[in-house]
């Protein structure tokens, strides 16, 4: 008891520094005490109050709730799959996301403007939530069943989306290539409400219902014999889990490796509980999230790199140390 309460003390203070510097650290430099006296006068017009109020703290608490969402759903999904390179773009969201926006962008951007590219996106994930749980449900929710429908699925979007590359003008789709490599640079207020509402909200039911998923983890066998229906309960997790990552993935595009590595890491620390699992994974991928986006934006300034550029590169040299160093692949 006293290391988990010492982990999520930790966790804590880890989010707050790390929310602290993402508001400091960018192109200008704010002195913590100039920091605290914005915050305490929402209504300055000064410029440092724009910068703070209209660009660093929307894009701060997008990463923070976009990190914590992906991370959670990685627990889930690899939980329900018990396969550990499971993660929310395993099974297809992504790809439906992203045809979704280029339809969007072609068809609808001159009627919704901005919000043509969350909306899109957003339809476009749930499309492939709605085939992907199709094809899944003939296989009765067998977890190879589900992971090789995602992946098809997964291919076969992104052909769709490099075809319409291939025949329309590529300068119509700067926007679009910036989100599909992660951007939290541009959602504005009302976008990163709603999605923090529906991260948050998810995320509160998964808690509440993760002692269901610690018996799903045990194999269909054991589960039926503990009283949980392995098929129904499969399915209520995946469309919790699947409906957040639309979530993300439409308010900040394609990032890479939080899902995978957050999960992975956690498990390493506080074990295969997901009552304690979940919340940590909810921390740890907010920090992860909020630090890589961090870096993007100062590592080399002017230029500002795709955060999911960042997370690819941390996530992959993490892992590629973490399989070498692990006694034991197979998590469950």
């Amino acid at each position: 008891m006293k290391r988990k309460i010492l982990l999520f003390v930790s966790l804590f203070f880890l989010l707050f520094s790390s929310f602290i510097a993402s508001l400091i650290l960018g192109g200008e430099k704010i002195s913590l005490r100039c920091l605290l006296t914005v915050l305490s006068n929402p209504a300055g017009e000064n410029p440092i109050s724009t910068i703070v109020w209209r660009i660093r703290l929307p894009r701060s608490l997008l990463a923070l709730m976009v990190g914590a969402g992906l991370a959670t759903c990685g627990c889930v999904f690899q939980g329900i799959l018990r396969n550990p390179l499971a993660e929310p773009y395993t099974l297809g969201i992504s790809g439906g996301a992203a045809l979704g926006a280029v339809l969007g962008e072609i068809f609808f951007s001159h009627l919704l403007g901005y919000y043509s590219l969350p909306l899109t996106s957003f339809l476009g994930a749930l499309f492939s939530i709605f085939l992907v749980y199709f094809f899944a449900s003939q296989k009765k929710f067998n977890p190879t069943g589900l992971i090789l429908s995602g992946v098809i699925l997964s291919f076969l979007f992104s052909s769709f989306v490099l075809l319409i590359f291939a025949l329309i003008r590529p300068e119509r789709f700067h926007t679009i290539i910036l989100w599909l490599m992660g951007d939290l640079s541009a959602a504005p207020t009302e976008i990163i409400r709603i999605v923090s509402f529906c991260i948050i909200s998810g995320f509160v039911l998964l808690v509440f219902l993760s002692r269901k998923l610690d018996i799903l983890t045990l194999g269909e066998e054991k589960a039926t014999s503990l009283g949980v229906e392995p098929e129904s309960g499969k399915k209520i997790f995946f469309l919790l889990a699947s409906l957040i990552v639309s979530a993300c993935v439409s308010s900040a595009g394609m990032i890479a490796f939080v899902g995978l590595i957050v999960p992975h890491f956690f498990r390493w620390i506080t074990g295969t509980e997901h009552p304690t699992l979940l919340p940590a994974a909810f921390l740890g991928g907010a920090i992860f999230l909020l630090l890589a986006d961090t870096c993007a934006r100062t590592i080399i300034y002017p230029v500002e790199i795709p955060v999911g550029v960042i997370t690819g590169i941390i996530g992959g040299i993490f892992f590629l140390i973490f399989f070498l160093k692990s006694k034991k692949w197979e998590i469950f």
